[in-house]
Order: structure tokens, then C-alpha cells, then sequence
């Protein structure tokens, strides 16, 4: 037996495919050179991996003797898993389309139940082949959702992408697969970043990718993942009706209420995920209500002393400095501490396109085969470059950007956001090419710069290596350069 060949293999089974440290795994396994893609090392991988099962034997038998428990993992039965589910991924696609175009109405899968039948025929036992079959689907899914949802070649959209699939699987996915597969409702996530930037498609992404049982009998999964994602804008609801949405009410619970009204929490399902959008909009005693769910499981509709369980997961969101928030004591602690067992910031597309300048381009092309449903032959880019400039700082960011290309198909032009002040300061790149700074005012300007992007002292501090406080210290003080006459 190929020892070391499965051992790299259990590896990169375990290791996100949005990592850098994947790409290099997969290199290493097929030999490929530096330039090669990890697209084009898929079937190379998967062609060794053949040749090396077949050449086993007794598959079966080593894989029942890794099921008994081997500390030091088991790099036969990951290989086979791994084999079984490159096999069958096109189907999970396809079945990912249809489950999209069908709608609610989970979809018949006969190919998954073929699916779990061959990792039985491998020797893995009833239960943990149908629980594998529906970690397959949730791997297809994730991977669907996040690489088209979050397009860009930047590095911090890439650091975005991995950060979301570590989200849905754990940073360590073997951990994932023994224990807690069917324990993630208790880990909330707090998305932080800036209007227009994408927090919605992130959410969307982790909520549509939740683990669903397969049923062998009536060969689908339990659920359709269409509807088991359900996202509310918090700041839309008044103050009055913000519970009623949230929990429900029950008939004559209050003037108005003329028949029984099912909440959000009530129509989550418990492989769904609900996305509460601008979080750092509610008010406390909201925030003390979703403290009791998020802590208890459990809530009560208006007008109502039953008590109902909620099982799915919660991701919320804020463009607003939490940080701020939490100072100023319009944010709860003990609140903040339940949605924050992971804190993503999305990237402004100021960020993205000063990284890799090429993704405003493959972003408009993107965005306007959305719209109009395929690529237009006209100059796109070019013609936003004229109207507002090639440092142009889309203060709205994607949002702003896929208004700005209907406004072009409309008008032929874009002015930009004119309700924005353009920044008067000099950029950094700027003030250190000119040498105008000091190493202390350079720190402060370089927190404070990161700190527009992140929003978040602790995200700064983790960037650069500082303590929280010290960030906060530096961000405080002020970090606005005055422009220097020409």
C-alpha cells in the first residue's frame, strides 16, 4: 500500500479548498508545476487516486479496521470518501440546479442513494454512509454558493472565501465530521463591512449550506435548501412590529392581530440559518429577546405563553462599527459575545480593486451578464473609468457599482455618488512617497486606514500584530493628513 500517497490524500480531503494550502497539497500529490491551476489538477488527482484504490484489494477490510478507531486518522477511509465523492460531485451539481429551479419542493436524488450503496459496498456501515451522502451535498453546496456568489482574485476576497467555507465545516473538517455535523446551531456569526459590500451574498452562502438529512426510503433529502435560509432587514420594522416579525403572535394578541401569524424564528427550519440584517439597528430590549433565543433555543410568539424550540443557526449583520456601538452602550455585551462565536468583515470594493486591479473589470462582466444575461460588447469599464475616475472610491461599493452599470445601459453615463464627500487626506502610499510622515503619525495613519476598511479594532490588531487598545489608542488620536498645496 502507497502509504504516503494516503496520507497526502486524507490531507487534502481535509483541507479548504479556498486555501492556498490546498492548491499546494493537490501540486504536490500529481507533481504539477508552480503555473498549474487547481481546476486543472482535479482529474490528474482523481485518476491517481483510482489507480491507487484499485490497487488496494482489500479496501473493504482496511477500511473496517480504520472505523475501530485510529488516533492517527484514517487515511484509507478519507482516500474513499474522497474517491466516492469526486464520482458522484457532477450529479450533486446538477442536482443543486434543479433543487433551484424546482423551488421549495425537495427533489428526488436516486443517484445519492447509489451513492450511499457504494460506500456500503466499501464497508462503511448504514448510518455513516447516509450521514456522509448528505455531507457530500453540503460540500457541493458550499462550494457552489461562495464561488459564485463571491467572485474576485484579490486576496482578501480569497481570505473571504475561506474564511466562510472554515464557517460552515470548522477550520478542521475531520473535527466537523466525527462531532459536529448536527451541533452548529449553537455557532452564531457576526458579519461585519460597509454598505453594498456583500454581506447578504455571504450569509446566503452559509445559509444555503447548512447539513440536510438524506432519507434512503424516499431516496431525497429531508429538506429543500431553498427554503432553508430566511433573511429579515431589522432596520425596515418599526419598533412595534419588530417582535410580532421575529417571534409571531397569536390571534388578538394585540389591536390588529385578526389571525395567528407564524415568526421567522417559527419558520426556520432545523437545518436552515436565519440572517438578521443591520443588527446594530435594534434596540436594546430586542437585543434582550434574541439574547434569550440565542441562549435558551427557545422563544414565545406574542400574546403566547407556549414555549417553541428554535433549532436552526444565526447570522447577523451590521455596516456599523460595532466596536462604536458597544461604547456608546447601544450594542449589548453579553449580546455581542452570543453572535460572536465567528466575526467575518467583508472587503470594501475600494480594497479589492487596489489589491488586483483587474477585478473591477471581471466584476462588471459579471454584473452585467446578471442583468441582461449575457456579456454586452460595449466598453464597459472604459466608460466608467471616464465618468468617475480610475481612484474613484465606491463609497457604495458592489451595490453601487451594479447601479452604476444599469445607469450606463440607460443613460450611456455614470456621475458617481455626488452625496459623498470625496477624501481630502492623502493616502498612505502617497504621504510615505513623499516622506512627509513620522514612524509614530505613519502607525496611527495605518490603523486608522485599516480601520475605515475593517470597522473592527480587534480585525486591525489581528492584521498588524498590536494589541486591541493600542489600535483603538492610535485610531482615537487621529490620523487625518492635511493635502499639501501642489
Amino acid at each position: 500500500m502507497n502509504t504516503e500517497f494516503f496520507k497526502m490524500m486524507e490531507a487534502a480531503a481535509f483541507t479548504n479548498p479556498f486555501s492556498d494550502a490546498r492548491v499546494e497539497i493537490d501540486r504536490q500529490i500529481v507533481g504539477a508545476s508552480e503555473g498549474a491551476s487547481w481546476d486543472e489538477m482535479q482529474e490528474p488527482l482523481f485518476q491517481a487516486l483510482e489507480k491507487n484504490i484499485q490497487a488496494l484489494g482489500n479496501v473493504k477490510e482496511l477500511v473496517a479496521v480504520e472505523r475501530e478507531g485510529r488516533p492517527q486518522g484514517s487515511p484509507v477511509r478519507a482516500s474513499v470518501l474522497f474517491y466516492v465523492f469526486y464520482q458522484m460531485q457532477e450529479k450533486f451539481d446538477e442536482l443543486i440546479e434543479e433543487q433551484i429551479a424546482v423551488g421549495d419542493e425537495p427533489c428526488r436524488a436516486p443517484f445519492a442513494f447509489q451513492c450511499l450503496e457504494q460506500l456500503r459496498g466499501y464497508g462503511f456501515s448504514r448510518a455513516e454512509a447516509c450521514r456522509y451522502v448528505g455531507i457530500f451535498y453540503q460540500i457541493r453546496r458550499a462550494f457552489y454558493f461562495i464561488s459564485k456568489g463571491l467572485i474576485g482574485d484579490s486576496v482578501c476576497m480569497k481570505q473571504l472565501r475561506a474564511r466562510l467555507w472554515d464557517n460552515i465545516f470548522t477550520h478542521e473538517i475531520s473535527w466537523y465530521v466525527q462531532c459536529l455535523w448536527n451541533r452548529m446551531e449553537d455557532f452564531s456569526t457576526l458579519l461585519l463591512g460597509e454598505t453594498g459590500t456583500g454581506k447578504g451574498a455571504a450569509a446566503a452562502a452559509m445559509g444555503r449550506s447548512g447539513f440536510i438529512p438524506f432519507n434512503p426510503t424516499t431516496q431525497m433529502f429531508e429538506e429543500s435548501f431553498t427554503r432553508a435560509f430566511i433573511s429579515i432587514n431589522l432596520s425596515q420594522y418599526p419598533e412595534a412590529l419588530i417582535e410580532s416579525e421575529l417571534f409571531g403572535h397569536r390571534k388578538g394578541a394585540f389591536t390588529g392581530a385578526v389571525e395567528k401569524h407564524d415568526g421567522l424564528f417559527a419558520r426556520c427550519s432545523p437545518h436552515g440559518a436565519i440572517f438578521l440584517d443591520e443588527i446594530g439597528d435594534v434596540s436594546v430590549p430586542t437585543q434582550i429577546k434574541l439574547l434569550q433565543v440565542l441562549q435558551e433555543r427557545t422563544f414565545s410568539p406574542v400574546g403566547s405563553h407556549e414555549r417553541l424550540r428554535f433549532e436552526g443557526r444565526v447570522i447577523a449583520a451590521t455596516n456599523k462599527s460595532i466596536d462604536t456601538l458597544r461604547h456608546e452602550e447601544k450594542f449589548r455585551d453579553d449580546f455581542y459575545y452570543r453572535l460572536c462565536s465567528d466575526i467575518i468583515t467583508v472587503p470594501p470594493l475600494r480594497l479589492r480593486i487596489r489589491e488586483t486591479p483587474r477585478e473591477l473589470e471581471d466584476l462588471v462582466n459579471h454584473l452585467t451578464q446578471r442583468i441582461c444575461g449575457s456579456t454586452l460588447k460595449i466598453p464597459m469599464v472604459g466608460t466608467l473609468k471616464e465618468c468617475v475616475g480610475k481612484n474613484y472610491a465606491w463609497p457604495g461599493n458592489v451595490r453601487e457599482l451594479e447601479q452604476a452599470i444599469r445607469r450606463i445601459l440607460l443613460t450611456g453615463s455614470y456621475s458617481g455618488d455626488t452625496a459623498v464627500e470625496p477624501r481630502q487626506e492623502l493616502g498612505l502610499g502617497q504621504a510615505t512617497g513623499t516622506g512627509s510622515l513620522t514612524a509614530k503619525r505613519l502607525v496611527q495613519k495605518y490603523c486608522h486606514d485599516l480601520y475605515e476598511t475593517y470597522g473592527n479594532y480587534g480585525e486591525v490588531a489581528r492584521r498588524i500584530g498590536l494589541d486591541w487598545r493600542t489600535v483603538k489608542k492610535h485610531v482615537e488620536k487621529g490620523c487625518e493628513l492635511p493635502v499639501k498645496s501642489a
